[in-house]
């Protein structure tokens, strides 16, 4: 049987990780530089967006006020209650 010392297990584990994490490299400015712009962008898109939205809801809002405003406030001739013609049901 292979018997591993555990020590030995924990420093080989140690020194790979060391080795892998001495390679990593942070990211250059530009790369932060290019992701604040993104983020920004997103931002301006998202507030156009919303401004859009409110704008077209609240003209849809004051067109359908002026359209119910433009309504004969009188009863018109189909809602009269008058009847215009007696009919026969016998």
């Amino acid at each position: 049987m292979n018997h591993t010392d555990p020590d030995r297990t924990e420093r080989e584990l140690a020194e790979a990780l060391a080795a892998l994490a001495g390679g990593v490299q942070a990211a250059p400015d530009a790369y932060r530089t290019a992701r604040g712009e993104w983020l920004r962008r997103e931002r301006r898109r998202r507030l156009v967006l919303a401004v859009l939205i409110t704008v077209v809801f609240a003209l849809a809002t004051l067109i359908g006020l002026w359209v119910l405003n433009e309504a004969p406030s009188h009863p018109g001739v189909i809602f009269s209650g008058l009847p215009s013609a007696q009919v026969d049901t016998r």
